[in-house]
């Protein structure tokens, strides 16, 4: 089911499916048992942009941990289980906004029935997640390998599994390494049921290769209209997740918010170390809560045309810098002040537009 007409489900404060904004989760990497350091990351990941956050919970120690974490932040938090079913049951006990298992590795009917009973008990969204690397042998014989029919399947019986013991509050996700895979596996769930989609491209990789198959991966997915929530998984810190997430859902208008850069590639006309300037803006523009476009050119020549699509830009020459609006040179600057000249326009945009 496309987003717009997934089954909405409450997490926490937020709300997902249904037509909601897609969130961005990530996941703390401290260890939950060490509640100053994981409130501290995710304080961080909440002003970075976090919708959501999910810790592993390993150790019953954990599970107590989430109370006290759970007081001291402002964003739903999502309790990572695998394996033992009183971690999971101790998780929501000590306020967890969501579950995530696998109920596959959580073992008999009956154990899962008493996740599912105080998950219904409390109203708490269990996800159900499914991964290529831990595809069941009868599946992976029986679509002879790993194979995108094999982990909806897998996904759907887990799912029926909740579902018969009278349980219906709960998100998917469906996760490979195999960018095409997942799209696909993606494309035919959506087709089979109506509960929301959790996605990424799980252990996509370093902050390099990640960023680039998850772009791909979620563009894919995203594009079709399909996907509520979106990780992506990064071997890196967790705030270079929420970065890449929120550019990536910009990059496809949806979601608002934020300063886009745009910057030319370097050739033989460029005068100015545009490659550091560029990354400079980039940086430099994080914490503006501004929703426009910020060209930086290297070429005086060009420069004024190329960024006439932006709301503003920066060109730089000899010695000289260039402040653009609308394609047309509106200041010139010692090229040492152009950095501060664009700042200065930025931290003073809405009074500036007013105005004119």
């Amino acid at each position: 089911m496309y987003r717009d007409h997934t089954k909405v489900v409450q997490i926490g404060n937020k709300k997902i499916g249904g037509g909601n904004p897609i969130l961005i989760q990530s996941m703390t990497n401290t260890k939950t048992e060490d509640v100053q350091a994981t409130v501290e990351q995710i304080l961080a990941l909440e002003a970075a942009g976090c919708d959501i956050i999910r810790c592993a919970v390993p150790t019953m120690e954990a599970a107590k941990a989430l109370k006290e974490i759970k007081k001291q932040i402002h964003i739903p938090l999502v309790a990572d289980i695998h394996f033992d079913y009183r971690l999971a049951i101790a998780a929501m006990e000590n306020g967890a906004d969501k579950i995530r298992i696998n109920p596959g590795n959580i073992g008999s009917t009956e154990r899962i029935k008493a996740v599912v009973d105080v998950a219904k008990e409390r109203n708490i969204p269990i996800r159900v997640g499914v991964n290529s690397g831990s595809l069941e042998k009868e599946l992976v014989e029986k679509y002879h390998g790993v194979t995108a029919e094999g982990l909806v399947e897998s996904a759907l019986d887990k799912v029926h599994i909740i579902e018969e013991l009278g349980y219906d509050n709960l998100v998917i996700s469906i996760k490979s390494s195999d960018v095409m895979m997942c799209a696909r596996a993606h494309e035919l769930i959506a087709e089979q049921t109506s509960y929301p989609l959790h996605v990424g491209i799980t252990e996509a990789g370093t902050l390099y290769s990640g960023n680039i198959k998850s772009a791909i991966g979620l563009g894919i997915i995203l594009y079709q209209g399909i996907g509520d929530t979106i990780r992506v998984s990064l071997t890196g810190a967790p705030l270079e997740e929420i970065k890449s997430a929120r550019r990536i859902l910009k990059t496809l208008g949806l979601r608002k918010g934020g300063v886009e850069v745009v910057s030319c590639p370097t050739c033989g006309r460029t005068q100015i170390d545009l490659i550091g300037l560029a990354n400079k803006v980039e940086t430099m523009v994080q914490d503006i809560p501004l929703d426009i476009k910020v060209a930086v050119m290297g070429c005086v020549v060009n420069g004024p045309g190329e960024a006439r699509e932006a709301d503003i830009g920066i060109a730089g020459g000899v010695g000289v810098g260039l402040l653009i609006k609308g394609g047309e040179i509106v200041k010139k600057v010692p090229e040492d002040q152009l950095l501060d000249t664009l700042r200065e326009e930025l931290m003073n945009w809405d009074s500036n537009k007013t105005q004119k």
